[in-house]
């Protein structure tokens, strides 16, 4: 029987774990955000309706069917939710600190867990709807959000307008994280 070269196998298990990394990054890595990407928009609720911390617009009746569709804008502070291209919810959200940035990028929910609590932080994360497998998700964030504070990443909202979501999302929903979403509409 013919043994193989030790450099031959080494280079064979090199080869076998990047084949591996390359399946499993797209698990891990978020896409950059890209012009154009998000959802097509064809309503919005009112232009730029001021909203207090803990306040949202939540109307699902303007839009019945369609895909749901989830935008966060880090530069406004303002998550949108979208059923078929109209705008049925709008809320205030809080993002990741400067050591623990938000990443930018479309994402699809990877999970939903209603009492989840972080591995990481042991804290509550209410209504969570994960973004990535390292820990970047969407959770209620108390009653008060607003820009006063921070997450370790996340996009925290109030947790009345999280439960909302909660109910209205599904497994593989589309979430845009940008900035500066739709200037002509909202500013």
């Amino acid at each position: 029987m013919m043994q193989s070269h030790p450099l031959l196998a080494s280079l064979r298990r090199a080869a076998r774990l990047l084949v591996l990394l390359t399946l499993l990054s797209p698990l891990f890595l978020a896409r950059p955000a890209l012009a154009g990407q998000g959802p097509i928009v064809t309503e919005i609720l009112a232009p730029d309706a001021d909203l207090e911390p803990g306040e949202y617009l939540w109307e699902p009746a303007r839009a019945a069917a369609g895909r749901l569709e989830i935008v966060a804008d880090v530069a406004r502070d303002r998550l949108y939710v979208y059923r078929g291209g109209v705008e049925i919810g709008r809320t205030i959200l809080i993002y990741g600190n400067d050591d623990k940035p938000t990443p930018l990028g479309s994402f699809k929910i990877l999970e939903k867990d209603r009492d989840h609590v972080s591995n990481l932080y042991n804290a509550p994360m209410p209504y969570m709807l994960r973004l990535t497998w390292t820990g970047i998700a969407l959770h209620g964030s108390g009653d008060t959000v607003d820009n006063r504070y921070a997450t370790h990443g996340c996009i925290g909202l109030p947790d009345e307008f999280a439960a909302l979501l909660f109910r209205s999302a599904k497994l593989g929903d589309r979430v845009t994280v940008t900035r500066n979403w739709l200037p002509q509409f909202y500013s």
